[in-house]
């Protein structure tokens, strides 16, 4: 009976310390979304260069085991997750202004790495990391790019407006200085985010840009209040103006959300629901985005025009994951 007792409690214990690991599944959502991106740029009609520039950057972080003394069963797989960063820089008129424009977009791209301090997960307390984050690399940028105008004669008083969208998760955050513009379409309407430097349009832009919170945010049955105006940017990049500092802003993305960003080249010319007409197309974003310049081009566009498009998606499966605040 005792060898009975004893040969019970071994294959017990060989059970119990063979069983599978099974750790709680854990997807972020910042490992189930994607940004399809496309951009084109075109000098207009009556310029001799091109003074718009445009970029496009994946951020992320990635795990990956690749050696150990555990089973396969044990550990995570790959794991991979991202943010994205899409920018449009429209140099001012002069010899500098494809230059400010690179120039620009070129030091952002460099200081990203050097800094390398970026939220590809969104919850409560990272989104205002995400915005002194922003804060920052303006103030770094404006002033590469005052020193830049200054060590060159050729290129004195070099300026730059910038539109730039920040993706992470199904965070969405934007800001601009300057003329450039960036839009959300949604199911069919197109909301212009960043406001353009008048107190009409700051009205009426502001209150799309509630609508857009208030749908992702309000709780049932509660009412909107008076749209708040934002506060306006200097007029471009590289002139500090009264030292107004860039303004962030932050709405939630839902799945097959597009983003555009463009010049005033596209919008100088191209009424806003003329662009809905296209994007209401849903082809891929580099069909869209050239018929947009296209279009642009047709009406006799004389400045630059650029235009970057991204498709937002989340994978079906993780379509109604919880909020990161949730456990």
């Amino acid at each position: 009976m005792a060898t009975d007792q004893r040969d019970s409690s071994r294959a017990d214990w060989r059970a119990a310390v063979s069983r599978a690991i099974d750790p709680p599944a854990f997807q972020p959502v910042s490992a189930t979304i994607g940004l399809e991106v496309a951009g084109v740029s075109v000098a207009g009609k009556m310029q001799p260069q091109n003074t718009d520039h445009f970029v496009a950057i994946r951020l992320g972080r990635m795990q990956e085991t690749l050696t150990t003394s555990l089973a396969e069963a044990d550990l995570p797989p790959r794991f991979e997750e991202y943010a994205y960063a899409m920018l449009v820089a429209d140099g001012l008129d002069g010899d500098g202004g494809g230059r400010a424009s690179r120039f620009a977009l070129s030091t952002l791209a460099h200081l990203a790495i050097r800094y390398g301090k970026w939220n590809v997960r969104i919850g409560p307390d990272t989104a205002a990391d995400v915005i002194a984050q922003g804060e920052f690399l303006y103030r770094q940028l404006t002033d590469a790019v005052i020193h830049a105008s200054r060590a060159d004669a050729s290129l004195a008083g070099m300026a730059t407006s910038l539109t730039a969208l920040y993706v992470a998760g199904a965070d969405l955050f934007f800001a601009h200085v300057g003329h450039s513009r960036a839009y959300l379409f949604r199911n069919g309407v197109l909301i212009q985010l960043t406001m353009d430097h008048t107190l009409e349009r700051l009205i009426s832009a502001s209150a799309a840009l509630r609508r857009v919170r208030l749908e992702a945010r309000r709780p049932p049955g509660t009412e909107p209040s008076a749209p708040d105006v934002p506060r306006a940017g200097p007029d471009a990049l590289g002139n500090r103006g009264n030292g107004t500092e860039i303004a962030i802003e932050h709405v939630q993305l839902w799945p097959a959300d597009r983003l555009l960003l463009c010049t005033n080249g596209l919008t100088d010319y191209v009424r806003e629901d003329q662009i809905a007409d296209v994007l209401a197309g849903q082809r891929k974003p580099a069909d869209d985005a050239q018929r947009l310049v296209d279009a642009a081009l047709e009406r006799g566009a004389t400045d630059s025009v650029t235009v970057l498009l991204g498709d937002y998606w989340v994978r079906a499966e993780a379509s109604h994951a919880p909020p990161l605040d949730q456990p």
